[in-house]
């Protein structure tokens, strides 16, 4: 009896996204939300701490840009696997995966327990955010094994098509991280008070639960893997495959680091409460991204599949109805960040500071950048596209070209020329250019990789 056609290859398309990127799109949400909370509490701290937590935000994502780099590039050759009915090559897939990924954990462990202060003395001599800063970022990269673990095993259960799995994974974190937050941060419950390490340790301790429950699930619930250690020998051909897609993708996101980190010396030239503005910028904007990164998350099986699977209208229908989703997601963010700034600034004001200097900086900064959204939309979507189909390296150059050759130093000279509040014009500016090599990189895939297949008999 020939195997049961995975539902990737057979279901109705909108269906079939939605099936795979709602339940996705909803542990993004929960996500994002533990990240504004996380600073909501801080900000309750002092002005000091939270811009600590900010200034935290490069390594953060660079940590999070190999965990999810590594990732995609296991997700699209895994589901590429199964669409080619390769069996063994996904077994191997997975089990060399889930190995790169615990040795990315222990190398950012290590750079944490070593390199924390060192991060925060060449970017300040503010020694209240030093000091957060350092014990917060210890704390975070000394068990980052617990955020590897977890992308890991979410990537597994995508590639299968059990978003629902990804889910509880993402959620049972994010959802201890809710609870413990308050509780260290002030020390509640007879808990010591431990203010920004709570955070730290709340983070973390939700990482490592989430990873465990990932693990559990991976092993006993995802039956189209057979994972066994013997698949835990590298494999050059695997290891090649899996960096091929996801190396381009770490890159991308690690160039995220490098622009986050830029924007926040050019912005303490000014003022420190401009770098919380920023800070407090990513954590709002999150509600929004997330979202579409759920979206994508759901959609980069599918194409990957479909690809594997030789059929063509399935990846075209796809991806329009993606892009259609992630401008209309974009859109509501863009309409709330418009009409609502003041209102969503307001969480985040520090105990005993004035408000007066975070409003007036940050509601003409939320305008301003929140117009680049639905230019956002579409050029997310592109990206993961460039991935599933194996072109990681066409969303590198988007991403290169958009934060590092435009927007940075389009910022740098706006805060020569006009100051400080024409500096959040380099976002829409550089969306204009990333959207227009987007369109043209989408089509030259088009041509390359979904066209040929249309027209062979």
């Amino acid at each position: 009896m020939p195997p049961q056609e995975n539902k990737m290859g057979v279901m109705p398309e909108n269906k079939l996204l939605l099936n795979m990127a709602l339940p996705m799109i909803i542990s993004m949400l929960i996500q994002a939300c533990y990240n504004v909370v996380d600073s909501y509490f801080v900000a309750k701290l002092s002005q000091d701490a939270l811009n600590a937590v900010s200034l935290a935000f490069p390594v953060q994502n660079l940590m999070i840009a190999v965990a999810v780099g590594t990732g995609v590039g296991i997700n699209a050759l895994l589901s590429r696997s199964l669409g080619q009915k390769d069996q063994e090559r996904a077994n191997r897939t997975a089990m060399n995966g889930m190995m790169l990924e615990l040795v990315s954990g222990l190398v950012f462990t290590v750079l944490g327990l070593t390199c924390s202060r060192l991060f925060y003395t060449v970017q300040t001599d503010i020694s209240g955010i030093v000091n957060h800063g350092s014990t917060y970022l210890t704390i975070i990269c000394g068990a980052s094994i617990g955020i590897f673990l977890s992308v890991a095993c979410e990537r597994l259960v995508q590639a299968t098509g059990r978003t629902v799995y990804a889910m509880i994974i993402q959620g049972v974190g994010s959802v201890i991280n809710l609870i413990l937050d308050p509780i260290l941060i002030f020390g509640l419950f007879g808990f010591p008070r431990l203010e920004v390490a709570g955070a730290a340790v709340a983070t973390v301790t939700g990482q490592i639960i989430g990873g465990l429950v990932g693990l559990y699930l991976s092993l006993t619930r995802n039956p189209e893997l057979q994972m066994s250690f013997r698949g835990l020998i590298p494999s050059r051909e695997i290891v090649g495959g899996i960096y091929s897609v996801g190396l381009p993708s770490i890159i991308m996101q690690s160039i995220g680091s490098v622009m986050v980190f830029g924007m926040n010396q050019i912005l303490l030239a000014f003022t420190a409460t401009a770098t919380a503005v920023f800070g407090i910028y990513f954590k709002l904007q999150s509600f929004i991204f997330m979202p579409v990164f759920g979206l994508n998350n759901g959609m980069v099986p599918i194409v990957a599949y479909n690809y594997g699977a030789r059929k063509p209208e399935r990846i075209i229908k796809t991806v329009r109805l993606s892009i259609a989703y992630a401008v209309g997601i974009m859109a509501v963010g863009l309409a709330l960040f418009q009409l609502f700034p003041d209102v969503f600034l307001g969480l985040f004001e520090a105990e005993g500071e004035d408000a007066g200097d975070l409003l007036a900086i940050g509601v003409p900064a939320l305008r301003i950048i929140s117009t680049s959204f639905l230019m956002a939309g579409f050029c997310i979507v592109c990206g993961s596209v460039f991935q599933a189909l194996g072109h990681g390296v066409l969303s590198l150059a988007v991403s290169v070209v958009r934060q590092l050759v435009v927007l940075l130093p389009v910022a740098f000279v706006l805060s020569r020329l006009g100051g400080l509040d024409v500096v959040w014009w380099s976002y829409p500016f550089a969306e204009l250019f990333s959207t227009t090599l987007s369109a043209l990189f989408l089509y030259w895939v088009y041509k390359k990789e979904v066209a040929p297949m249309r027209e062979k008999p």
